[in-house]
């Protein structure tokens, strides 16, 4: 077998690392497009060598080669029936920074982002600004040349693309750039090229679109510029543009060359509100007349969406007026400010003549002006997290049309939409004609049908207008067979004869650009309808835990969702969910948020949260095999999932990894039983008031020669770190709880208007560090609060989620009833329940609601709020105060994870600005590492410490003089453990500072 034979010989004859199993080449047979090819298998390349030596591998064994960055693309480009090479882990070095002469040699698998943050210092950045360029691999961008928001002003990919070092199949490294400085098997190549150029040159002039947004087939027009932007500055001939846009077809990127540009200096952004889409469509060419570096879309179905999603909604709030139908971003860069504040004022002039006056919203806040733009980059995704099965299909999306007919071409394209029963989505870039417009279709119904129908139908306006097919995201499988229909016969055997010149075995990424399958084929559609050959069909299965807000159906024309639990999903929403992933890769970003700590630390796509959807939709499919959910390679991918919850709130499309970790926990140990690990770490809410009478044996543990070594052995604790130290003097048994009031006072006190609150003391801030809810419980009094604290008559009240982590749902599920029930009085009454640990309190607004808990449980999580939540609430409504001294040393906050998730970190900023002259400080980070019991783990604590030294240990050490405020008892303790510091809950420094009056 060729597959056996490649990963033989690509083991014994590379570094790399090979991944031939059944679930890797799962993970690699999907990018962001409709379309599911298995790979042959995939080959992580850890130095050059490597890759030549795969290629000539994979030249003799005839197996072809497809090159990926990112996995990002949206038409099939990077999902073949090959050898995949990522790129993206180890090759992706920046190779050479000319800061003199704006010039950057990178190999491709260097992301954009992290290249434009090490420009930044220098004033300089790489301005090919897509949306993706959090996660999108400069290599990637060239293969498809990508194009961005900004191309108005700074043209697509190939316009900033100075040179290319490749190999070509036979091995060969080639040396790409202007004609004059070319080898000679370059040369070769060149003279093939401008021959065919030469011959065509009628049909390149009668065929070729004149439109800058034009990236379907070669560049063969290299030798005879069509575009509204020429290639190069001076008219010359560069042979690294031939590759571009090229899709890996023609050879293998080593290294590019790419030209920089200045970083503006003062940007300015105008907002204008329309109230028809049709008026922003026309508006746009007049907008053109005043010089804006964009002019981007939003149409109401993203607006709607990003009001939906709480990290988007108060970003996308401060750019309306009213309720548009459809907002333009329109961006000014220039010098000064002065300057464009002059350029927002004349747009207003503008939208006043054009018949809409008093329709811009003015930014001019350099993070206001960030903050939207993200959420504009955000689009496809935000689009893609419609629930049910209908989806915003990715087919004639980049189609490219003058800008003077872009209202008639979008009035036109909406008409058939609606002939054919849908409507479309609509976003991007206004500026250059292209708007990324998405007909919502079924797929697993008769969307393949109706998407050959629309395409023709497009395609015949495109022509109309005199546009392009293929405006930025390439053709891959969904436009490849309109590189013929676009160019003409003759044109496309040109194209068949350049591929044939540098690769003429057929070894680069065949079946794309030349020869391609049918764009319907179902053969190669991720969700096959009833009557392929393999249909989708999901497992019989029961789940644990509430996913029947998934199990729905959606209607393309109105987007209205039918009831939860109607969807005919078998597994009662939970393959559902999954299949919200579209694989955009978000979570491959590094910037200040929390998504993926396990990735950031491996960069292994098993370790993802893409790679985790993919792997749990193809076992729910049953295309891992019988038992594939519960197997142990299933559970090998999610072990490093650390449950920190980032990708539920930033992921765009809202999969919630954690929550679905949970769900696989519970039917993987249904299969293999619980350990004794497990048991000792769930146990602990029901074991800590009896331990703790007896403190002194339990810390034996951390005391005692050779006990940390046993319980490694035996518990699987890492001996290398030091567990949490018991005590006698737990919360319960303080003698320092005075003032505080009954449940029936309390209750009482809150119907009448009084300032009453709970306080629910968790296990950890109740046994561990007693100090913390003495502090809260005095701190409350101090303002003022009658205080209750949850109690129980043995024990005390838990929320369930070290059961949780442990997949026993029904004990947690027992245990959160019951916490429920003693909450729901004081929630009736609306009483605010206040908690200190962040996994625990937020248990109740979030896995507590999907334990079937019923009313009460709904009612509880709209009353449970972290303190600093409740005290800026409370500062607000002008009902909080606190006499406090000056703290007189910097304070630094870390971010439970869970709080980012739940967008609560904010409250803690603004609660320390009560003390006075604080500038507390964010210290930008993603996990700890710790996440409960993860880093106390032997297996795990590596990777937790590799996790905590990303930014957070660097950081703390950095400032030495510091308060470090950390809410998370698992962050306080990684913080002591790693960086030897103490690090102290918001309201611990608060008591701390407290005053007489």
């Amino acid at each position: 077998m060729p597959g056996e034979m490649l990963a033989r010989r690509l083991r014994a004859e590379t570094d790399g690392e090979v991944l031939f199993d059944a679930a890797s080449r799962g993970r690699y047979s999907t990018d962001a497009s409709i379309y599911q090819i298995d790979p042959l298998g995939v080959f992580v390349p850890r130095h050059e060598r490597d890759i030549a030596a795969a290629i000539q591998i994979a030249a003799e064994l005839a197996v072809p080669i497809l090159p990926r960055g990112a996995g990002t693309s949206q038409c099939g480009q990077t999902t073949g029936a090959a050898l995949v090479i990522d790129n993206s882990k180890y090759f992706r070095a920046l190779v050479n920074l000319d800061v003199a002469n704006r010039r950057v040699r990178v190999q491709p698998g260097m992301v954009l982002d992290h290249l434009n943050a090490l420009l930044e210092p220098h004033g300089l950045w790489y301005p090919v600004d897509i949306s993706t360029s959090a996660q999108a691999t400069l290599g990637g961008m060239a293969g498809n040349n990508s194009c961005g928001s900004r191309s108005i002003a700074y043209g697509n990919m190939v316009h900033n693309v100075a040179g290319i070092s490749a190999w070509l199949s036979d091995g060969t490294r080639v040396e790409f750039g202007p004609l004059a400085t070319l080898g000679a098997r370059e040369r070769a190549i060149a003279n093939v090229v401008e021959r065919l150029a030469r011959q065509l040159a009628p049909e390149i002039q009668a065929r070729w679109p004149k439109v800058m947004r034009r990236v379907g087939g070669f560049n063969l027009d290299i030798f005879d510029n069509q575009s509204e932007r020429p290639y190069t500055h001076d008219g010359s001939v560069n042979l690294a543009h031939l590759l571009v846009g090229s899709e890996g077809t023609l050879a293998y990127t080593r290294e590019l060359t790419l030209d920089l540009s200045p970083l503006p200096r003062a940007r300015s952004l105008g907002v204008v509100n329309f109230a028809t889409f049709h008026d922003a469509m026309d508006s746009a060419q007049h907008i053109l007349k005043l010089g804006p570096t964009a002019v981007e879309l939003v149409d109401r179905t993203m607006v709607d969406l990003s009001l939906a999603n709480p990290a988007f909604r108060p970003v996308i709030e401060t750019a309306l007026i009213g309720r548009p139908e459809a907002i333009l971003l329109v961006e000014f860069c220039g010098e000064r400010e002065s300057d464009l504040r002059r350029k927002l004022d004349e747009l207003d002039e503008l939208m006043g003549e054009l018949g809409n006056p008093g329709s811009v919203v003015k930014l001019t806040d350099g993070s206001a002006q960030k903050r939207l733009w993200e959420v504009r980059k955000a689009g496809l995704n935000i689009m893609m997290s419609l629930k049910g099965d209908g989806k915003p299909v990715s087919f004639i999306e980049d189609c490219a049309v003058p800008v003077a007919h872009l209202a008639e071409y979008t009035a036109a394209l909406t008409e058939i939409f609606a002939r054919h029963g849908t409507r479309g989505t609509w976003y991007a870039h206004a500026s250059v004609g292209t708007l990324h417009v998405r007909p919502i279709l079924n797929m697993r119904e008769d969307g393949a049908v109706k998407m050959r129908a629309i395409a023709e139908e497009a395609a015949a306006l495109v022509r109309r207008y005199q546009g392009a097919y293929s405006g930025e995201h390439g053709d891959g499988l969904c436009r490849g067979e309109w590189i013929k229909w676009q160019f003409g016969p003759a044109l496309n055997a040109a194209f068949r004869e350049i591929k044939r010149c540098l690769d003429p075995i057929d070894l680069f990424n065949p079946g794309r650009m030349i020869d391609p399958p049918r764009m319907d084929d179902l053969k190669l559609l991720r969700f096959p309808p009833a009557g392929a050959p393999r249909p989708y069909r999901t497992i019989a299965l029961e789940p644990v835990l509430d996913w029947s807000a998934w199990n729905v159906q959606n209607d393309a024309l109105t987007e209205a969702t039918t009831a939860p639990g109607t969807g005919g999903d078998s597994t009662g929403g939970l393959a559902k969910a999954v299949e919200m992933c579209n694989n955009n890769g978000h979570c491959r970003k590094f910037d200040a948020g929390t998504m993926c700590p396990s990735y950031r630390v491996t960069r292994d796509e098993q370790h993802l949260t893409r790679g985790r959807a993919n792997s749990l939709r193809l076992a729910l499919s049953g295309q891992l095999g019988p038992g594939a959910f519960t197997a142990p390679a299933m559970r090998e991918t999610l072990d490093l999932c650390v449950g920190c919850k980032g990708c539920r709130r930033e992921c765009p499309t809202g999969i919630d990894m954690a929550r679905m970790k949970i769900e696989f926990l519970a039917h993987y140990k249904a299969r293999h039983g619980f350990t004794l690990q497990d048991r000792v770490i769930a146990g602990l809410p029901d074991y800590a008031a009896a331990a703790s009478r007896f403190p002194w044996l339990f810390n034996l543990r951390d005391t005692l020669p050779g006990a940390a070594w046993i319980s490694e052995r035996v518990l699987g604790l890492s001996a290398r770190r030091p567990l949490p130290r018991w005590r006698s003097d737990t919360y319960w048994r303080s003698t320092q709880t005075s003032g505080l009031v009954s449940a029936e006072q309390c209750i009482d006190i809150g119907r009448r208007g009084g300032k009453a609150v709970v306080l629910f003391v968790d296990t950890f801030n109740g046994t561990f560090e007693t100090e913390n809810a003495l502090a809260a419980t005095r701190v409350l009094q101090a303002a003022g609060y009658a205080v209750h604290v949850l109690t129980k008559r043995r024990g005390h009240h838990c929320c369930g989620r070290t059961y949780l982590t442990r997949g026993m749902v029904g004990a947690a599920r027992a245990r959160a009833a019951s916490l429920v029930a003693a909450l729901a009085p004081f929630a009736e009454a609306s009483i605010a329940i206040v908690g200190l640990e962040p996994a625990c309190l937020l248990t109740l607004r979030d896995e507590a609601l999907a334990l079937k808990l019923g009313e009460h449980a709904e009612r509880v999580a709209r009353h449970a709020l972290m303190l600093e939540e409740f005290i800026a609430r409370e500062i607000s409504a002008g009902r909080f105060k606190l006499a406090l001294r000056e703290a007189g040393r910097p304070i630094l906050l870390h971010g439970h994870c869970h709080q980012k998730a739940f967008g609560t970190v904010s409250a803690i900023l603004e609660v320390l600005k009560l003390i006075p002259n604080a500038k507390p400080e964010m210290i930008q980070s993603s996990c700890c590492g710790m996440a409960g019991s993860f880093g106390y783990e032997a297996a795990h604590h590596d990777v937790s410490m590799q996790m905590a030294e990303l930014s957070l240990l660097p950081r703390v050490r950095t400032t030495p003089e510091a308060i470090i405020i950390a809410d998370g008892t698992s962050c306080r303790h990684q913080i002591r453990d790693g960086a030897s510091r103490e690090a102290i809950p918001a309201v611990r420094l608060l008591d701390q500072l407290l005053t007489a009056e």
